[in-house]
């Protein structure tokens, strides 16, 4: 059940945006083996004043956070991070300069379904 959080520039169009997150959900499916109904993805937008970045970065850049539930490997989450990153890439023109991201793993314990602790 990984959770995608993207933040990028406003102006995309909405099959854009879908690209976007297909690219995000099949590099994930491919690197953990997550179903493909697994989808719990959030586009936030941003006024270019508003997303302050690197000089060398273009209005296509994009930080990507994964929350994914830990013991995932060193290698599974490095496949993730080259898989999306190589999906965009190529399916939407974008460089992989401006592509960011992060995964993040919070404990078990810190997770949370129908008021239930996991």
């Amino acid at each position: 059940m990984p959770l995608v959080r993207v933040e990028m520039i406003k102006g995309k169009d909405r099959e854009y945006k879908k690209t976007l997150l297909d690219c995000i959900h099949e590099g994930l499916a491919e690197a953990f083996g997550i179903d493909d109904e697994d989808r719990f993805q959030r586009i936030y937008e941003l006024d270019g004043e508003d997303f302050e970045r690197a000089s060398d970065k273009t209005d296509d850049f994009m930080i990507i956070e994964l929350t994914i539930f830990p013991g995932r490997s060193t290698a599974q989450k490095g496949n993730a991070i080259r898989y999306i990153t190589s999906k965009i890439s190529e399916r939407l023109q974008v460089s992989p300069r401006d592509i960011f991201i992060v995964i993040n793993e919070p404990p078990m314990e810190n997770w949370g379904f129908a008021g239930q602790q996991r």
